[in-house]
């Protein structure tokens, strides 16, 4: 398990990071968000040697992150960083036997990875000639060449169709099931929320949530209700304790002001009819991003 307590940094008297400490474990997808400049890509420097901390503890299974252990770490940084002559396919080899690859194992592990993200018809084009879409898979090929234990990717999706989109997160979601640990930064938080097992938010170079997304979502949701049924929910308007969202027909979305009201809905709407369904509104990532960082 990677893991961060405590690290700060400041490039002179400008706090960067203040106490940063989160986890990222094994065989999970920990999704990593916040706005521009919250402290995402130096969080990610640091993690990788990069750039030094001022203070605070970056391990790995519970031992100080060494240079030795970065070798088993795969990075994808949101600039990309090919060569920009070399052919597609040269380029993901060259990087596989820096990792001490043989030149055919290298070839096979890259051909293997460019033809699972797509790129199996641009092996022989020169990484200057590919889209920004594919030229952004070719750089996730990279970190992932050499099957790292840790992976860190800074934007992984900017710049995908829908399509690319999902053949990444297939990637990905396949490296997190083998045992990697796997931390990406994104803006999409509709799709950091479809993929992580986890989330770290952070703020002003502050951690403000960070942790499992169900548990997440439970700590900050509110007490809302949706209810479907076949008869009228008209009648929720007139009981105590319930705020109306939404509501048509048979449909209603409404909020609570403790769970005993929500209990004592449900047992009236059993008893006034047939209920399709009765269930509470989790919070999606948008709303616990809005509110943590507000």
């Amino acid at each position: 398990m990677l893991q961060l307590t405590g690290v700060t940094k400041s490039y002179g008297s400008r706090p960067a990071l203040d106490d940063v400490s989160f986890e990222v474990r094994p065989g999970r997808l920990t999704g990593f968000v916040g706005g521009n400049g919250a402290g995402k890509t130096t969080t990610m420097r640091i993690i990788l040697g990069v750039l030094a901390k001022d203070a605070g503890t970056v391990t790995l299974d519970g031992a100080e992150v060494t240079a030795s252990d970065r070798r088993r770490f795969g990075y994808m940084p949101e600039e990309r960083g090919l060569y920009p002559k070399m052919k597609v396919l040269e380029q993901i080899v060259y990087l596989a036997r820096l990792h001490g690859y043989s030149k055919s194992a290298a070839t096979d592990a890259a051909t293997a990875l460019l033809e699972r993200l797509g790129l199996g018809e641009r092996l022989g084009d020169n990484v200057e000639t590919l889209s920004l879409g594919n030229q952004q898979r070719a750089q996730i090929a990279a970190a992932l060449v050499h099957d790292p234990d840790v992976l860190i990717l800074d934007e992984p999706f900017s710049g995908l169709d829908p399509m690319a989109v999902d053949s990444v997160a297939g990637v990905l979601q396949e490296r997190a099931a083998a045992g990697t640990a796997v931390l990406f930064s994104s803006h999409q938080l509709d799709l950091v929320e479809r993929l992580c097992d986890d989330l770290v938010i952070i703020a002003e170079g502050t951690i403000r949530a960070a942790g499992d997304r169900e548990t997440l979502r439970a700590q900050h949701s509110t007490k809302r209700y949706e209810l479907v049924s076949t008869g009228d929910a008209g009648w929720l308007r007139a009981e105590p304790g319930v705020e109306i969202v939404d509501f048509e027909g048979g449909y209603a979305v409404f909020d609570v002001d403790t769970e005993q009201t929500a209990q004592r809905i449900l047992r009236d709407a059993v008893a006034r009819g047939d209920v399709g369904s009765f269930a509470p509104q989790h919070a999606s990532l948008a709303q616990i991003f809005r509110e943590v960082v507000r």
